[in-house]
Parts: structure tokens; sequence; C-alpha cells
């Protein structure tokens, strides 16, 4: 149909179509954010709230006091092994000090370093032993954190059967509270559908058609991207019910719409030429000629072919005679490619020669 518009036509019919789909990003935009938030109609619900209170708090209480003593008994165990290490290495400096004390002793062999090397044997039993009792504390430390572990565990492994116990409960919830968003978005998204088709069926082609075909866009968004995908699934079944309806909705409209077009372009060609050419709008049919198509029965017709110049499927006239200078010319066009001539009602009817206008000759004499 383009090649029947006129230039600037064409131009305000794209700046046009960029306002339908600037238009449909504003709505799109706008029930995004609608969509959006309708889940925060439902309060969130964990797997918690599905456990009895009466089984629950005792569980609770004894997870948080023991995970009170893990951590404090973690904390001694990381403090006495701080100790014992400080233990260790006064220790090994007081050894390594004595052992060099003794091999000097030896050399000189002074029998008045014997009680000296008494107390130094004993300083370095004292240090020993504080080793020992280092050592002691973090083993002791460490069975009273294996145990405060063990009772953490053991109360954690509680909570988690009572979790699973309650996990099937949450997960009917969720499946409902999934239901009800869904719904929710349907109530929301059906009505667009409906006025967008109402909308295509009737409006399409009226003087606000730009904002009709935004609208019909951003219906269709609604329909595809912000409803299918959050369709329940339930192992599927629902999908591919709702795909078979779908389709098969789909499908009868289009076998309905294509039985209509068909009785309608029956009806149309059992109709006078006449007739048929005062239904059919000037720019409708240089779209459809410039298809290669009958304006008429919009079957292919082979325009190039000279020699024809009825429709050969509905036999409406596809090319005439200009009144003028005779020139053939096309049967929908308003005037007259070769002399400018209007094509009215003087015109030949389709196929008809008629003889070119005789010169003057001379006067008789």
């Amino acid at each position: 149909m383009s090649k029947a518009l006129r230039l600037p036509e064409k131009w305000f019919r794209r700046g046009l179509w960029l306002v339908a789909v600037v238009f449909a990003s504003f709505l799109i935009g706008l029930g995004g954010l609608v969509v959006g938030d309708l889940p925060q109609v439902e309060s969130p619900r964990t797997v918690e709230d599905f456990i009895a209170p009466e089984a629950a708090e005792p569980v609770k209480a004894e997870i948080k006091a023991a995970d009170a003593d893990h951590d404090k008994a973690e904390t001694a165990l990381e403090n006495a092994r701080l100790k014992y290490q400080a233990a260790q290495s006064r220790y090994r400096s007081a050894r390594e000090t004595f052992d060099n004390w003794v091999a000097t002793r030896r050399a000189t062999a002074r029998p008045e370093q014997d009680s000296e090397l008494l107390s130094r044997t004993q300083a370095l039993d004292a240090i020993k032993q504080e080793e020992n009792t280092a050592r002691a504390s973090v083993e002791r430390l460490q069975d009273t954190s294996l145990r405060a572990r063990q009772r953490l565990d053991a109360a954690n492994r509680q909570w988690d059967d009572l979790r699973d116990g309650a996990m099937e409960s949450w997960r009917k919830e969720m499946r409902a509270v999934e239901l009800r968003v869904f719904l929710y978005r349907l109530a929301l998204t059906l009505p667009l559908l409906l006025a967008a088709g109402w909308l295509f069926a009737k409006q399409r082609k009226s003087t606000w058609w730009p904002f009709v075909w935004g609208f019909i866009f951003f219906a269709l968004f609604a329909f595809f991207v912000e409803l299918v995908p959050y369709l329940p699934d339930y192992g599927g079944y629902v999908r591919y019910v709702v795909g078979i309806v779908v389709t098969v909705l789909l499908g009868r409209a289009a076998i309905l719409g294509l039985n209509r077009y068909l009785e309608r372009q029956k009806q149309q060609e059992s109709l006078p030429e006449t007739q048929r050419r005062q239904e059919l709008g000037y720019d409708v049919a240089l779209a459809r000629l410039a298809k290669g198509v009958c304006p008429g029965c919009e079957r292919p017709v082979d325009l190039k072919d000279g020699a024809i110049d009825f429709c050969p499927h509905c036999g409406i006239g596809l090319f005439d005679r200009c009144g003028s200078c005779s020139t053939r010319k096309s049967a929908f066009v308003r005037f007259c490619h070769s002399c400018g001539a209007q094509a009215d009602g003087h015109s030949r009817k389709a196929g008809a020669v008629l003889p070119r206008a005789q010169e003057p000759g001379p006067a008789p004499g």
C-alpha cells in the first residue's frame, strides 16, 4: 500500500508508527511496575511459619543455649591454646639456657655450682609443669567444645526434622500463593487483551490508530511476557493444557475468519462490476495492483501481460483505454498517465479499442 501513498503521507505514517511504539513502551513500563508490585499483596511466609510453636520453641531455646555454650567453649579453648603455646616457648627457652649452663659447668667442673644446678633444675621443672598444666587445660577444653558441638548438632538435627515435617505444608501454601498471584495477573491482563481484540477489530483503521496499535502492542506484551511465563506448572500439565486451549481458540478463529473472508469474496464477486468498483477504495485497489493481484478477488494476475485486460478469475476490468488519447491504462487510476485526462464516465469499457481521431485533410476544391 505504501506505493500508493504520497511521500509526505509515508513519512507521517512512519512517524505515527513511532508514536505507537513509544506509547506502547510507556504503557509497558507502567504495567511492569504494577505487575511487579502484585506479589507484595501476599505476605511472604517461610517454612518456620508452618512449625507448631509448642514444638519449635524448645528446640530454638536448645539451639540458642548450645550455640552459646559452644561459642564459650571455643573462646576458652583458643585462650588455652595461646597459653599452652606461650608455656611451650618458655620451656624451650629455659631448656636451652639450662643445657648451655650444664655444658659450661662440665667444662669447668666447679663443685660450688652443685647447689645452683639443683636450683636451675627445679626452675626448669616448674616451667615444664606449667606447660603440662596448659596442655591438660587445652585437652579438657577440647573435650568440652566437642560435647558442645555435638549438643548443637543434635539440636540442629531436631530443627531440620521439624522443617522437613513442615516443608510439604509450606510447598502447598507457596503453590496457592503462586496461583493467587497468577490470578491477580490474569485479572489485570485479560481485560487488556479483550480490549485490544476489540480495538483491533473495530478501531485499528480509525483516526487514532497509533494509540490503538500502541495499546495492542502493550496488551500482547502483558500477555506473553507478564502472564504466560507465570502460569502455574503443576508438573507441566497446566502449561500444555493452556497451550492446547489457546492453539484451538486461535485456530478456530483463523478458520472462521478464513471462511468469512471466502464467503465475503464470493458475495463480492457475484455483484455487478460497477458496484464492486464503487466499494473498492482507491488506495486499496492500487495496493493490491502493486502486489500483482486482482483488486477484486485478490488472486494473482500477470499484470505485465499486455493482452490481459480483465481478471480471468472474477472478470473485473483491470485495464481500459483513455477516452481522450486511447492509451491503455489501469482501469483504477483517476487520470491517464499519457495525456493527463481525467478517467471519468467518458472512458470506454475495458478492452475496447478506440479509433484515433482522423487527421484534418485538405478542404474540397
